[in-house]
């Protein structure tokens, strides 16, 4: 879950962050962005001087800028609550993450926020009502494309929560959005095991194709390999295999190629650690080439799952169908 969160002043946006990092959620600031560019340049941070510096990066990067910036640190497995969103072009940005994101809209009345400023006693916060309205309007609403917009913001939101209250009251109302809008995603099982073959391929030292496999038995890995050389020769990278440095034609001259294949090498580790492969699957980023075919075969593999197709694919899908071997392709075809 990606849950943003905006308001105006003292609405209680720090409680609700405070609320949500109690309960494990990693927190980010479009301000913090904003931070760290004074930061570099050495800057004091005052709030005049973040709203202008926001709006000089919405100028210069596009008015999601902030959002975009942020995005880069958000990671796929973990929860995560956003604040000091002030603009509709970073709800857009994070309406990239899809229905992962919620906008959370927090306020209070005036008086309760003019009293909560008061109480805290911040160093530029407005004495008057008149000054709250001053200081706010600018950010409410701006001609500028690059100019905090809160109130399209408001316009934006997924949830409203009213702050007039106690904290009691504000973390109940959030709990009860909690299990309104708890979203959970987990991969199927051909995307997980495919994902694990596509990280494997990254290990593969073959100068023309990273290719991988991953090997299962009721759904646990019992085996992985990668294309290259064998083990304790030079890696093909390294000029171990010359036919690969030579960069010759996809599918041709096999018989010159020095390297593994990624699944002869994931059944030869089964058999070297004594790891029965008969009844199981293997999920493969390239359909297999011929000679694989041969040994999925006769090693007793059940089913096959590929990524990308290979050239001479269509003699290896028909042998495997002749053998009664089950054959998938699945996902966008890249390996």
């Amino acid at each position: 879950m990606i849950l943003g969160v905006a308001g105006p002043y003292a609405s209680g946006k720090g409680e609700v962050v405070q609320f949500l990092e109690e309960r494990s959620f990693c927190s980010g600031s479009l301000s913090d962005e904003i931070r760290l560019v004074l930061a570099e340049r050495g800057q004091e941070e005052t709030r005049e001087r973040m709203i202008e510096t926001g709006v000089e990066l919405r100028t210069a990067e596009g008015p999601g800028a902030l959002a975009e910036r942020l995005l880069t640190h958000i990671e796929p497995d973990r929860n995560y609550v956003v604040d000091s969103i002030r603009h509709p072009a970073e709800v857009a940005a994070l309406r990239a993450l899809g229905e992962r994101f919620r906008l959370i809209w927090v306020d209070a009345d005036e008086e309760t926020r003019l009293a909560r400023m008061k109480s805290r006693g911040r160093n530029g916060d407005p004495e008057s009502l008149e000054e709250l309205r001053r200081l706010e309007g600018r950010e409410r609403e701006s001609e500028d494309p690059a100019g905090q917009q809160l109130n399209a913001v408001h316009d934006l939101a997924d949830d409203h929560l009213r702050n007039d209250g106690t904290l009691e009251a504000l973390y109940e109302g959030l709990q009860a959005l909690l299990q309104r809008n708890l979203y959970f995603e987990r991969p199927a099982w051909d995307e997980y095991f495919m994902s694990i073959a596509k990280v494997v391929a990254s290990r593969s030292n073959c100068v023309k194709r990273k290719v991988a496999a991953v090997l299962t038995v009721d759904r646990r890995i019992i085996s992985t390999g990668y294309n290259g050389t064998p083990r304790g020769t030079r890696n093909c990278n390294e000029g171990g295999c010359p036919r690969c440095n030579a960069f010759g034609p996809g599918g041709t001259d096999l018989g010159e190629c020095v390297c593994s294949h990624a699944e002869e090498n994931a059944i030869t580790q089964s058999a070297y650690h004594g790891v029965s492969v008969r009844g199981s699957t293997i999920y493969t980023t390239l359909c297999p080439c011929l000679m694989c075919t041969k040994m999925i075969i006769n090693a007793g593999i059940s089913e096959v799952v590929y990524s990308a197709a290979y050239p001479m694919g269509e003699v290896s899908v028909d042998l495997f169908r002749e053998a009664g071997i089950k054959i998938r392709q699945i996902g966008d075809g890249s390996a």
